[in-house]
């Protein structure tokens, strides 16, 4: 197939059969994965890029660009397909652009295959052109709301008279799976009820799933459902009907007060008629003599494996890529015109784009003064907040629907509330939806927004998806989150928080920081705010913790290698180490001065965050937690799992074995051993076995 008829229709089909194939002949020498949506959605992708999408192949991370997400990441190749059918070039971590296609044919070769572009699902970071890392479904859709709440907060933001620097759209393509999952119902009715007009979802609606027909398990109206959440929706019978599809996405385009939902009917047309909606058809390869007959069905030649017609890069050239050219052109010509005019934001807005801090990004963080009374974590953490806030005009965010409580609110003049009437507040209110929340504020990562999304910490249970994709995706996601132990109190077991801290460190890339006093609440947001790539889980307390004075002991600073020591023995050799983390420091700093008044040469450690402390040289952490002292106890109102790589076999966790009790702090800190007392006896009990 050297050369084709070179009118329009011929040309559209010759690209989509060109997906196609080139999806099939991936999945099969892979011998895994999805063939049948990536062949059923060639036409819809296909439309959208050539016809609609504000795109440049050759600058795939321009700020005005659109954004694609491909939610049913399980169909992979199709994206694949794209990206190197549009010869989108890649760009490193630096933001240079390397000349060389982000996806080469010998990538798609090699799909699923160790160290190629084109894993098992679309991976960010990893393959430049890809928005955000899908695959768990529904996260996508959910993510693309934060992308579509980013540039409508960009576009009020920087835009002025005659410069509008800001106004793309965001697509994504879902299927029924990201329709079952309740994520997307979270994320959908934040999109109606914000009025997010730039948002388009197509739903393919081809009724499989791995198990087989939907009827099985999903019978719902999805349309009427989406009317209900504020959307407008339109209908493709065919997902084959180029001119029905460009209709509906001009439908979009013009539509000004709603998200608009694109519900496309489509059917794979295989190659023999037993084989149409089988499990094989969704999620395994579809062998060699089914390959062949569907290539006959299309009129490809048959034994001809990743076949790409010269004409089509051509074709998306002449329409995808001069396009996407000239608007990026304009928008570069304009740019230079608008940091004539309006020097300051055009330097937040290049600074925002690389994640790095305007000057004075920390001026007015005080310093805390010691107190024996203390101050709740979260209380320190919403000063910090909004001094830092007014230093960094896109640092922003919100809670669900528990602000007054995580002290999460910016209360500054001219803050404001992000809503569908005004879209420059920097409030965000998510509505009691932690799910939607976390995918939402990795959208707004992904769009060099620097969010932050605060919950009690027990719902951290309900975020654990988008949390260990944004650890996934090397974004600096802020998650916060409070009422982090059985300090909660009188709430009970259903809200204290005990497993969730050694969930959460579980993560890879995720940093988790759970600091002890005001000074080292202070010290954490100066530490989170210089991150580019980690996500950090930030853990307060809703209690009073007391102020260290540290004027006597160690500087708060040490908070940035993840543990310090905070007060040590005569000469710096003790015989027994008491570490915690978060309020539990408080109490170990008042065993270590019992301790001390009783002739004990005791060593006492904040531990913030396990992570830094494991970044740090093998000779700073045995400065800390010296090999040769092996007395030693741990604190921390939380679950001891993963305390013993501290303590050793032989020393001792204080912690919860159980869940907690609805009682006052004070009652369950007794009935749990979190006690001066009980610090102290465990002391002398680890130095009794020397």
């Amino acid at each position: 197939m050297s050369s084709v008829s070179t009118g329009p229709a011929q040309l559209d089909l010759l690209a989509v059969n060109t997906i196609r194939t080139l999806s099939m002949d991936a999945v099969q020498a892979a011998n895994s994965g999805h063939p049948g949506t990536p062949m059923a959605l060639a036409p819809v992708a296909y439309c959208l890029w050539q016809r609609f999408l504000r795109f440049d192949p050759d600058d795939p991370i321009w700020p005005n660009r659109d954004r694609f997400v491909l939610s049913c990441g399980h169909a992979s190749m199709l994206l694949y397909s794209l990206l190197h059918l549009a010869s989108v070039k890649a760009v490193n971590p630096e933001y240079e652009r390397l000349g060389e296609l982000s996806v080469k044919l010998d990538d798609i070769k090699r799909f699923r295959q160790l160290d190629s572009k084109c894993a098992g699902h679309p991976e960010y970071r990893w393959t430049s052109g890809i928005e955000t890392t899908t695959g768990p479904l529904g996260a996508g859709v959910a993510t693309s709301v934060g992308m579509a709440i980013a540039a409508k907060w960009q576009a009020q933001h920087f835009n002025r008279p005659g410069f509008d620097m800001f106004d793309y759209d965001v697509y994504a393509l879902a299927g029924d799976g990201c329709m079952m999952e309740g994520i997307s119902g979270e994320a959908a009715s934040l999109a109606g009820h914000l009025k997010l007009s730039n948002l388009c979802w197509v739903y393919d609606n081809n009724k499989i799933t791995i198990e087989g027909h939907t009827e099985w398990a999903f019978s719902e109206d999805v349309a009427t459902r989406f009317i209900a959440y504020g959307w407008n929706v339109t209908r493709v019978g065919d997902a084959n009907d180029l001119e029905m599809l460009e209709r509906a996405f001009k439908t979009f385009k013009n539509e000004r007060e709603r998200p608009t939902l694109i519900i496309v009917d489509s059917h794979i047309a295989w190659g023999s008629p037993n084989k149409q909606d089988t499990h094989a058809a969704h999620g395994e390869p579809l062998g060699e003599e089914e390959i062949k007959l569907t290539k006959r069905n299309y009129g490809w030649p048959e034994d001809a494996k990743f076949l790409v017609p010269p004409e089509v890069p051509k074709h998306f050239s002449a329409g995808l890529g001069a396009r996407g050219k000239e608007l990026r052109s304009k928008w570069m010509a304009l740019y230079d015109q608008y940091r004539g005019k309006h020097g300051d934001l055009a330097d937040q807005l290049i600074k925002m784009q690389r994640r790095e801090l305007p000057q004075g990004w920390d001026k007015n963080l005080a310093p805390y003064p010691a107190d024996p009374k203390g101050a709740a974590g979260r209380d320190v953490s919403g000063k910090a907040l909004n001094t830092l806030a007014q230093n960094v005009p896109w640092l922003l965010g919100g809670s669900a629907d528990l602000a007054p409580s995580t002290k999460t609110r910016l209360t500054f003049e001219g803050a404001g509330d992000f809503t569908a009437k005004d879209f420059g507040g920097r409030n965000f209110h998510f509505g009691i939806r932690e799910h939607a929340m976390g995918a939402v504020l990795n959208g707004l990562a992904l769009s060099k927004i620097r969010p932050y999304g605060s919950g009690f910490m027990i719902f951290s249970d309900y975020m654990r998806a988008p949390i260990r994709l944004a650890a996934i995706m090397e974004i600096p996601t802020i998650f916060i989150f409070t009422h982090d132990s059985i300090g909660v109190g009188e709430d009970g077991p259903t809200h204290q928080p005990i497993e969730q801290l050694a969930s959460l460190r579980a993560i890879p890339g995720l940093i988790t920081l759970r600091p002890g006093d005001a000074n080292e609440v202070v010290e954490a947001w100066k530490l989170i705010m210089q991150l580019k790539h980690e996500p950090v889980a930030l853990i307060l307390s809703r209690q009073a913790m007391p102020t260290i004075d540290r004027t006597k002991f160690a500087p708060a600073a040490g908070l940035a290698k993840g543990a310090y020591v905070v007060a040590d023995a005569p000469g710096g050799k003790p015989e027994v180490i008491l570490m915690a983390t978060g309020s539990e420091l408080g109490l170990v700093m008042a065993a270590w001065e019992q301790l001390a008044k009783d002739g004990v040469k005791a060593r006492a450690v904040s531990m913030p965050s396990w992570e830094l402390f494991d970044h740090q040289s093998q000779d700073y952490r045995d400065s800390v937690l010296p090999p040769s002292v092996t007395a030693r106890v741990s604190i921390e109102q939380a679950s001891t799992f993963g305390w013993h790589r501290f303590v050793g076999n032989t020393g001792e966790a204080i912690g919860m074995k159980t869940f907690g009790a609805s009682a006052p702090l004070k009652e369950l800190q007794k009935k749990f051993g979190f006690t001066v007392d009980a610090v102290v006896a465990a002391a002398r009990k680890q130095l009794a076995k020397k």
